[in-house]
């Protein structure tokens, strides 16, 4: 084996100089993510207000199960997740397929302007959507005017309406940035296997259902999985638009951990705790993903 000046074979050296190139980086992800995780698991077991705590053991957790508001802002989060993610990656795989298409004209302006939203300010949107969903608004003036509704819909102060304005919100802001994801796989399909299919009778929506969608089944995974964890840290939106009324009627788990820490008397141990019940539930949930997908990788 060939050695330097130094007794080093050549292997360790290139793995030393490997390993240089990365350090830094691996300091800085253990010191700015992992610590940070761990002093938050270890803060979820102790209890008091502001910088007095006491270490308390699992009373955190047992709160948890029985805390009305806690419950609350699980199940609106849920009926975020459940309602607005499925309807998201519908929407984006619909536009990326149609967008694809060679034959469409002005295929560039289509495809920026459904992918801006995702890179507007999170506050402005919020602030836009709360202005034009008020009860005086441009949607409510919009469907008088077209004889749909005939008076305004409070879709800010009523329970039921917030939460549709939320679901809006998100899957407007959103479903471009999916949409890109799909694109870029669209686009590296071959193909012949669509022309084999033409050439073999395939409807367009068979050749939708037997090649795209399982060609792009590891991405749609991986969109399903981002959606549900975005979703499950949800904030600004339901802060900017309805600050999680009316009543707590859209509030989300994010909002919470946000109120026990700075809105309420300073609880930040059992905020830790809630936060680390987003991370169960992100797990299971992507567990429960892969087992549907069938994927075992």
């Amino acid at each position: 084996m060939k050695t330097d000046k130094a007794g080093l074979s050549i292997r360790t050296k290139s793995n030393l100089t490997g390993w240089s190139f990365i350090l830094i980086a691996v300091v800085m992800i253990a010191t700015f993510y992992f610590y940070p995780m761990a002093q938050a698991l270890i803060l979820s077991f102790k209890t008091g207000t502001g910088s007095n705590l006491t270490f308390t053991g699992w009373d955190n957790y047992i709160r948890l199960l029985s805390d009305k508001t806690f419950l609350t802002a699980l199940t609106n989060t849920f009926i975020y997740l459940i309602v607005q993610v499925p309807i998201m990656i519908i929407l984006a795989l619909f536009i990326s397929v149609l967008l694809n298409d060679s034959k469409l004209k002005f295929r560039g302006f289509f495809r920026t302007a459904i992918f801006l939203p995702c890179v507007t300010s999170l506050v402005a949107y919020s602030v836009v959507f709360k202005y034009l969903f008020a009860a005086d608004g441009l949607v409510n003036s919009l469907l008088m005017s077209l004889s749909i509704i005939g008076e305004p819909i409070q879709w800010i102060t009523h329970p039921f309406w917030a939460k549709i304005t939320i679901i809006i919100a998100i899957t407007w802001r959103w479903t471009g940035y999916n949409m890109i994801f799909y694109l870029s796989a669209l686009q590296n399909i071959d193909s012949s296997i669509y022309e084999a299919a033409r050439i073999d009778g395939a409807s367009s929506f068979k050749q939708f259902t037997k090649i795209t969608i399982p060609m792009l089944k590891p991405i749609i995974l991986f969109t399903s999985i981002t959606s549900t964890i975005g979703t499950l840290q949800l904030f600004d939106e339901v802060m900017n638009i309805t600050k999680g009324g009316p009543g707590n009627a859209t509030l989300s788990i994010s909002q919470y951990i946000y109120n026990l820490s700075f809105k309420y008397t300073a609880d930040f141990g059992y905020a830790a705790t809630v936060s680390y019940s987003i991370v169960v539930i992100i797990v299971l949930l992507s567990i429960l993903q892969f087992k549907v997908a069938g994927d075992k990788k």
